[in-house]
This record gives C-alpha cells, structure tokens and sequence, in this order.
C-alpha cells in the first residue's frame, strides 16, 4: 500500500479496490465509508469529507518539506530536475548518456527512485556521479521525505545539477512536489503520441517534455506532428526535446540547454 496516497497494489498489480486517482489538490479517493457503534447506532460519514481532509493533510506535509527542499538546494546552487514517465520510457539510458556528455564541465547527482531493486543505481555508477537509489516498498512514487533524507549524501561540494528519476508512473508522481526546480515529462514513441491528453495532469505540470526512442519512429506508426500538437494542446509554450539516448540524435541540443540552466 502506498501510505501517501492509499493506492493499494497487491502482487497482481490492480487496485485492491476501485477509486479515482487524478490526486489533484482537492480530489478525493471514492471509498464509501460506513460502520456501526453498537445497537441501535449506526451511521454514515460523508466519504469526500473525510478523504479529501486526508488528501490535503499529506500534502501540506509534503509541501512543507518540498519547500526545505527547495531552499536547501537553492543555497547551494544546485538545480534540481524531477524526470517522470511511464515504466521503460529511458529516463535511466537518458541520464547515463546525458552525465557521459556534459561530464567534466558540469557536476551532476542522481536521486534514482524505484519500489524494489537498485538496479538503475549500478548503471548509473559507472557514470562516475554520485548516485543514490530510493526503494519505495510498493509507493508509486517519490515524496519529498524521502529525498530529503538522502540530499546530504548524494550532493556534493560542487555538484550544480541534481536529477531525481521518479518512480515510472504518470499519474501519482506528478502530484507530489519534491522541491525541485521544474518537472519534466519524457513520453517515448513506443507509447504513442496522446501520452499528454491522456494524462494531462502532468504535461501541464512540466515546464519540458522529452520524446525519447526516435530511432524508432521509422518502425512504428507514430505521428511526430500529433504529439506536437497534443503537447501545446495540454501545455502552451512547453519546451520539447526529441531524441535517441541510444543513437545520440537530438542529445547536443538536451545537453547543451542543461548547462545553460546552470551557466
């Protein structure tokens, strides 16, 4: 179970029971709820009410803490990028690539956040970045708790640019601010292109969107215009990177607008 947003995901994988989950500021989980205090005493509590006041609760905390966040990076001058897709969208090929190709010039740590393994971790070292793996024990995503415990190990004397690999999914991470500079959204030609108009909720929250695995695009029936166009629909003036980690097309122009951030 995720404590933060009560996502219940047994081994199968599907909610152990239904509820909504835009987890908007506001929204509630739909969980009627009902029981009885003795004989003859029986009554119902309003189901927004109460989830929506627990909703609010957790991420007022999370805010908080997103905030010392902040401002702790802030005093080090460190820029701090949460990357969220969904599951094999490249975040991890993009980071390796990217630290390969700016190091050197630019300092970079990895916060790499999964629920179980430390396997993008032990890719990642051989980058040379200081890199340190968050297991969320079944959370779908990251919190700013969390990455608040580990911002003393992974940031260095030095260090100017922080990436934050999000747990894969599109739906909850993109809910919970981690005290990061921006968020950016990668969405892969694999996926199709109405990535954005399906989940909305975070391409409106990204101040870039990176389309990875364009190598593929001769293989595939996938429209680079339409993803264009959804993109702006969702998020007017986003800023989009379109590339291949794997053959390196389009990654000058990534690196080159990460140093920029930290100029």
């Amino acid at each position: 179970m995720c404590e933060e947003c009560g996502c219940h995901t047994p081994a199968g994988g599907a909610p152990s029971r239904p509820h909504t989950h835009p987890h908007a500021r506001g929204e509630a989980h739909d969980h009627p709820h009902a029981h009885a205090h003795g004989a003859g005493h029986a009554h119902t509590h309003d189901p927004a009410t109460r989830t929506i006041t627990l909703q609010q609760r957790v991420l007022e905390r999370n805010d908080r803490a997103a905030a010392a966040n902040r401002a702790w990076l802030a005093e080090r001058g460190v820029v701090a990028l949460n990357l969220i897709s969904s599951p094999g969208a490249g975040k991890t090929l993009l980071l390796e690539r990217t630290i390969e190709r700016i190091r050197g010039r630019t300092a970079c740590a990895v916060i790499a956040g999964d629920q179980f393994t430390d396997n993008d971790k032990r890719r990642l070292d051989r980058t040379g970045a200081p890199v340190v793996q968050i297991e969320t024990h079944g959370a779908c995503h990251l919190d700013a708790e969390r990455v608040a415990r580990v911002l003393p190990e992974v940031v260095r004397d030095g260090t100017r640019l922080l990436f934050i690999e999000n747990v894969g999914n599109l739906v909850c991470p993109a809910a919970f601010d981690l005290g990061e500079t921006f968020k950016v959204g990668l969405l892969s030609t694999a996926e199709g292109e109405d990535k954005p108009l399906k989940y909305p909720a975070l391409f409106v929250n990204c101040r870039v969107a990176v389309v990875t695995k364009t190598d593929l695009i001769p293989h595939l029936d996938w429209d680079l215009a339409k993803c264009r166009r959804f993109l702006q629909q969702v998020n007017p003036g986003i800023y989009a990177f379109e590339l291949s980690a794997r053959t390196g097309e389009g990654l000058d122009a990534w690196c080159a607008y990460l140093e920029r951030l930290v100029a």
